[in-house]
């Protein structure tokens, strides 16, 4: 085959110009060229511009990684509200440093994801390594740009355990909100310097200095120590890579020590098993070693390692300081613990102490719409969970809907992209239970304390909520919910809060018209719909972040769900007494509409043990048995009338009602207007 005639497929077209252009660019580095690679006629007159016939090879270029000491390593992340801007900015920084070439088309670039283009949100964070020279000395960049949304807070801690610095950016527009506030105190307790970036300076309402002195205000941090950008278009972005240079401090790492390296993140491939991320602390890896990881005592041989641009660019080695992948043929998905730590065979070492680990806050139950796709569907989950860690799987059973999962997710957003994810890349079709978030039992006695092992038990599945015989108390999750928004709306936020038993804790200005307002939320409340709702009344201007408040003592109780008196399982649900009447009525309801009518009447009620809160009755379908009488033979048409109740009263003692599966995922959305 010609060095220039690769295989006519688009996909190896794109492979070979890759090829390329990598080929060029160490090229250009080691000879000082500068501008050679991009040019207005793209890769391909370059090459031919050169003179020089490269072959075409079915291997990755490697590049060297011993020419970057530490102090030359910089490690940095991008955190930021929803929608500030975090994604723009990573492809101004990967244009820039060359990594991907000057288009228009460059839009998300590292949101790799259906569901993140779909959406416009970041959902999983993606790692960059970027080649920089500053006042002639070349320096490693490693970029890593996090989600922005308070369900996926947990991608950004595991971002921040591999970094020393962070990118704080800010719209200059919208000013300081919620999940601002919340990526600066992880930053801050992870004691890693701040760089504040003002974004998005060519809006016509941009106003930069009132965000700089937000800043000032919220975190202490002087207004000369801000950057104003316009990522979109470029403005100022140069500055932000020779500030972070400059700003931020190189990796500490542990001299003469052998491999000591951070697992913070894992993708799943088909081919190669899991392809993990790591940060190393010390040592070096390379292919052909023997590592261990610390939490499985397993050993693996090392296949791959490189550094990603942000495609995946093979290394000869990795060494203390850098930030890259690792393949070592790991392929289940309990191997592969993000925040383990990987050391050599033989070679042990203090593992590291990782980062905060995931808190599933809210529960749902996952069940195949065919029971023969059972084990396709454990599969793909399986499979998804490793490129989500953050989401807990267990087994769980249905009488209506048969075997599927309890999953565990950091929020509602969370269980819908995941539930998205599932059919875009695997084409699995599930039916998702109504989302439920995890109480706690205090157990009443010395007996049931033995026969438990604790003295408090979890319940994710309210099915298995105890009664009053065996719990002393019930604990709900408690969250402290910050919300941001401008003072016109104080009152209609106040209102909603009260609506959702919240307890107000502060209150501050945060500049002249726009306030921030904290109140402690039982977690059940805002889970579902309160984002919505908040974004409804004060017209898209208000934010909200909450962070994990532990457990409170609440007057909590199962509901059960009866049909002609008996139980459906699958509708149980837990609420706390104040609001079990409205709650079970607007059950009822819904039910009433959703279920077909039948031959027989149908009671739908709403019992707490056996006190019925609300009942709605299913019609029956009437047959007309006196359309053949004729004349006025009363007693006749009184008989006939008499067996047909007599029969329906049979038919309703002994039918069964079947429950659409559709009921079960709309029934218990939460009608907390009603």
């Amino acid at each position: 085959m010609n060095a220039f005639s690769p295989h006519c497929t688009g996909r190896c077209l794109l492979l070979w110009k890759y090829k390329i252009r990598m080929f060029y660019t160490h090229l250009s580095a080691q000879k000082g060229l500068v501008g050679t690679l991009y040019g207005s006629h793209g890769v391909l007159q370059t090459v031919q511009s050169t003179h020089q016939a490269v072959p075409f090879s079915t291997k990755k270029e490697r590049i060297d990684m011993s020419e970057y000491s530490t102090e030359y390593i910089r490690n940095f992340s991008i955190i930021a509200h929803v929608d500030h801007g975090k994604s723009t900015l990573a492809d101004r920084l990967l244009e820039i440093t060359g990594c991907i070439p000057k288009a228009s088309s460059n839009k998300q670039v590292l949101d790799k994801l259906q569901v993140e283009r779909e959406r416009g949100i970041t959902v999983k964070a993606q790692t960059a390594s970027l080649f920089y020279t500053y006042e002639g000395k070349k320096y490693l960049l490693n970029l890593i740009d996090t989600p922005g949304h308070v369900d996926f807070s947990y991608e950004v801690s595991r971002s921040l355990s591999a970094c020393q610095g962070v990118l704080l950016v800010v719209d200059a527009n919208e000013g300081i909100q919620a999940q601002t506030v919340a990526n600066f105190y992880l930053a801050f307790e992870a004691q890693l310097s701040i760089i504040p970036v003002i974004n998005k300076i060519d809006l016509k309402n941009a106003n930069p200095e009132r965000v700089e002195k937000q800043i000032e205000k919220m975190f202490d941090i002087p207004a000369s120590d801000c950057i104003r950008i316009s990522a979109k278009y470029g403005t100022n972005v140069e500055n932000v890579l020779q500030e972070v240079i400059k700003r931020l401090p190189s990796p500490r790492i542990e001299e003469n020590i052998p491999l000591k390296a951070l697992l913070f993140d894992s993708t799943f491939d088909h081919y190669r098993g899991v392809v993990a991320n790591i940060a190393l602390f010390g040592g070096e890896v390379s292919k052909g070693n023997k590592i261990v990881a610390t939490h499985s005592g397993k050993i693996y041989e090392v296949n791959e390692v490189g550094i990603l641009t942000p495609e995946e660019l093979p290394a000869d080695k990795l060494y203390a300081g850098q930030v890259g992948y690792l393949v070592a043929g790991l392929k289940e998905v309990q191997e592969a613990q993000i925040g383990d730590t990987l050391y050599l065979y033989n070679q042990p070492v203090e593992p590291l102490p990782g980062f905060k680990a995931a808190k599933p806050m809210v529960f749902a139950g996952m069940f195949p719409v065919d029971q023969s796709e059972y084990n396709n569907l454990k599969s793909a989950l399986e499979k998804l969970a490793l490129n989500d860690s953050s989401v807990s799987v267990t087994r769980d059973s249905s009488a209506a809907l048969g075997a599927g999962w309890r999953l565990g997710f950091l929020g509602l957003l969370h269980m819908e992209v995941f539930n998205q994810r599932l059919e875009q890349e695997y084409n699995a079709s599930v039916i998702m239970t109504s989302p439920t978030v995890p109480y706690k039992a205090v157990l009443s006695s010395p007996k049931l304390i033995k026969d438990y092992g604790a003295e408090e038990i979890t319940i994710v599945n309210p099915c298995e909520f105890p009664d009053k015989t065996v719990a002393s108390e019930y604990l709900e999750p408690m969250i402290l919910g910050t919300i941001i928004s401008p003072d016109e709306y104080l009152g209609k936020i106040m209102s909603l809060c009260q609506t959702r038993r919240a307890e107000h804790k502060s209150f501050m200005y945060i500049d002249e018209h726009r306030i921030m307002l904290k109140y402690l939320f039982p977690l059940n409340e805002v889970v579902v719909d309160f984002y919505d709702n908040l974004k409804s009344l004060s017209s898209g201007y208000a934010s909200f972040d909450y962070e994990d408040a532990g457990y409170q003592a609440s007057d909590l109780v199962k509901m059960d769900i009866l049909l002609n008196g008996r139980p459906v399982e699958e509708l149980v649900t837990i609420v706390h007494r104040q609001k079990a009447y409205s709650a079970g009525k607007a059950i009822c309801e819904k039910l009433q509409e959703a279920i077909p009518r039948q031959l027989f009447e149908i009671a739908v009620q709403a019992a707490i043990g056996s006190k019925i809160l609300a009942r709605e009755t299913i019609k029956a379908y009437r047959k007309n048995v006196l359309a053949k009488c004729y004349g006025g033979d009363i007693s006749r048409k009184m008989k006939l009338l008499k067996k047909q109740a007599e029969g329906k009263k049979k038919m309703r003692k002994i039918g069964n009602v079947e429950v659409p599966k559709d009921v079960f995922i709309n029934v218990l959305k939460r009608h907390s207007d009603k």
